[in-house]
């Protein structure tokens, strides 16, 4: 059998009011449980809540844990050396130095990835640097390098399509204040759009991970903020710079349109919009207390069940996000190439239209614009394509499914050609109790069991060995070849 047979996941546990948790350089942590089978909830434990990956940010530590004030004290020098060595003041008060500069002056390092002061430029002269010109000022996105960690900050940044979608239609929908979460490329579109003077201007603001921005924004267009667990890095007074962003003054409408790394956990960052959209809630009139804050969230679709979990007002619309740095989410190709980007928004969808040179059509039944390749069933009344392609009726599983799958009459619904067969899918259902009528979640023993894995017994069990940190574990198998051993009968 294999060793690691009972595991199930990891769960997030999200803060509760009242309780503080330890800090790492990316903020606070975020409290983390291992899910087994048969309610068997392993030890809890926070770690970093923007990296997955240990090497990234190495903090760890047990709920139950006690910190020496030594740890304590090593812990706070190490995110002190962390942080970026500028305040947010003197990177504005920087810019304004350097936009005054000639142009022959205004250097960048490629290197250190920082604008260079004309004082500066003999400490950087064994670096690369290279000469900046009004418009690349104007591209901080072009300028920097992105980050390509997939388990922690990758940057994947809109093509101008995309990026002009996205703004013609808030523009169109009546938008004038737009809250830019993790979305660099729309911020750059809108204040060049403003220097047209074309339209009515659009105000902006700024709130991503990467320090590196605020070399280019004064305080009110950019906070450095970590999405994963709603943190403000500069305090205070960078909440209180959204806060008035979002007061909707001279009617001007505010709309969040944000966009997570793909590895990122679902469930933390719907928290984080939440707690966005009850400020927003609270610079309203009274009496629209119970009105959520527009929001534009993109994601790929087949994170749209975990999505609607958190937050069931918002809907997938059909329209796929591509990216100028990803080998494989553009626009135009098929099948699996092209992009699973979708827009989740909780704007009634007939008010998004989606463009028909691209090959979208506006379906009457659903009042929403689809793919072209997106066929309205009858028999479910929709239409069911979540990835670009066209979808079958299956009369016997009662539903639309992928065109690549088949009914399996073992297994009694639709999968893929060599999926593993069972009737028994141990997935279904409740892992604690093994109830079929509810999940894990939602399973009435989940909170006891907790609390007596705290008791007595397991206080006694912790020794000196309990504090380590887990092992590496040896390289599971795949999803379906540990279901496939696990319906597999016994010899």
């Amino acid at each position: 059998m294999e060793a690691n047979s009972d595991s199930v996941g990891i769960d997030v546990v999200l803060p509760e009011e009242g309780r503080t948790a330890p800090c790492c350089p990316h903020g606070p942590t975020l409290l983390f449980e291992k899910v087994g089978k048969g309610g068997n909830n392993g030890r809890r434990f926070y770690a970093c809540s923007a990296c997955r990956d240990r090497k990234d940010c190495s903090f760890f530590q047990w709920e139950d844990e006690k910190v020496s004030e030594a740890r304590m004290l090593a812990r706070e020098a190490e995110m002190q050396s962390k942080m970026p060595g500028l305040t947010r003041q003197d990177y504005c008060n920087r810019f304004l130095k350097y936009a005054s500069l000639p142009l022959h002056e205004k250097r960048f390092c490629e290197d250190c990835q920082i604008l260079l002061l004309p004082a500066e430029h003999g400490a950087h002269s064994a670096h690369r640097t290279a000469p900046v010109t009004a418009a690349q000022l104007r591209r901080p996105s072009v300028l920097l390098r992105p980050l390509y960690n997939k388990k922690s900050n990758a940057q994947y940044l809109f093509t101008d399509r995309s990026a002009h979608f996205l703004l013609d239609t808030l523009a169109g929908l009546g938008y004038r204040k737009v809250l830019c979460v993790g979305t660099p490329r729309l911020q750059e579109l809108i204040k060049l759009r403003n220097l047209e003077q074309k339209q009515e201007p659009m105000q902006s603001l700024l709130l991503d991970i990467d320090f590196r921005y605020a070399q280019f924004y004064s305080q009110d267009e950019f906070c450095h903020y970590n999405m994963f667990n709603h943190h403000f890095f500069g305090g205070e007074a960078s909440s209180a710079v959204l806060d008035a962003f979002l007061r909707e003054l001279d009617g001007k409408k505010v709309i969040m349109v944000a966009d997570p790394p793909f590895g990122g956990l679902v469930k933390p960052l719907a928290n984080s919009f939440s707690l966005i959209s009850q400020t927003w809630r609270k610079q309203q009139n009274p009496g629209d207390s119970n009105v959520d804050m527009p929001i534009i969230w993109i994601f790929p679709y087949f994170f749209e069940p975990r999505i609607l979990e958190c937050l069931p007002s918002l809907t997938m619309l059909d329209y796929q996000v591509d990216y100028d740095n990803h080998p494989l989410y553009k626009h135009g190709k098929t099948g699996r190439r092209q992009s699973p980007v979708r827009l989740f928004t909780n704007i009634p969808p007939n008010l998004v239209v989606l463009p028909k040179e691209e090959g979208y059509r506006f379906c009457s039944i659903c009042q929403r614009h689809v793919c072209s390749l997106n066929k309205h069933c009858n028999k479910c009344n929709l239409c069911p394509s979540k990835d670009g392609r066209e979808w079958k009726h299956c009369s016997a599983c009662r539903k639309c499914v992928k065109p690549s799958w088949r009914h399996c009459v073992s297994c009694d619904r639709c999968a893929l050609p060599d999926h593993p067969c069972s009737r028994a899918h141990p997935e279904d259902g409740c892992f604690g109790c093994g109830s079929l009528e509810h999940k894990r979640k939602a399973c009435p023993l989940r909170d006891a069991r907790r609390r007596n894995s705290y008791g007595p017994k397991a206080k006694r069990r912790g020794g000196k060995a309990s504090q380590q940190p887990p092992k590496p574990e040896a390289k599971k198998k795949s999803g379906a070849a540990r279901r496939a051993k696990k319906r597999a009968p016994p010899l």
